[in-house]
């Protein structure tokens, strides 16, 4: 039975990290036109998310910890946008690093590493009840 709530928490671990990862990715995607509020002002910078595994002492599983969330330093692009408040005095504006093409594929892994950490805990989680069943039975 322990090793099925280790599976349990082992899932519930990777759930709540999957979920994060998707919660930067929407911001990311949500702020993929976001420019700066003045003249030369940097916009938006793509935030990226950092896993570690760490190990849970009391069931000697291997967790999932978000260690951080951190600014990807590539540069912005630019584009010619005289009219926009941010445009410098040749009329470009610096536009969010974000590349919408590369959150899709974040998201898509993202979503499908969450829906195998939830099959994680649906097996689990009948094991544990198929375990109590035999156990009622004897």
């Amino acid at each position: 039975m322990d090793a099925l709530t280790t599976a349990l928490k082992v899932g519930a671990s990777g759930l709540a990290a999957q979920s994060e990862r998707l919660r930067v990715v929407s911001e990311n995607i949500a702020n993929a036109q976001s420019t700066g509020k003045a003249p030369g002002a940097d916009p938006y910078r793509r935030k990226m998310i950092t896993f570690a595994a760490e190990l849970d002492r009391a069931s000697g599983g291997s967790m999932v910890d978000v260690t951080g969330i951190t600014r990807d330093p590539s540069p912005f692009q630019m584009e010619y946008q005289p009219g926009n408040v941010a445009a410098d005095d040749k009329g470009y504006v610096k536009m969010p690093n974000v590349s919408p093409l590369v959150e899709m594929a974040d998201m898509t892994e993202a979503n499908r590493s969450y829906e195998a950490n939830l099959q994680v805990i649906r097996q689990a989680r009948d094991l544990i009840s198929m375990t109590i069943d035999l156990m009622r039975n004897q």
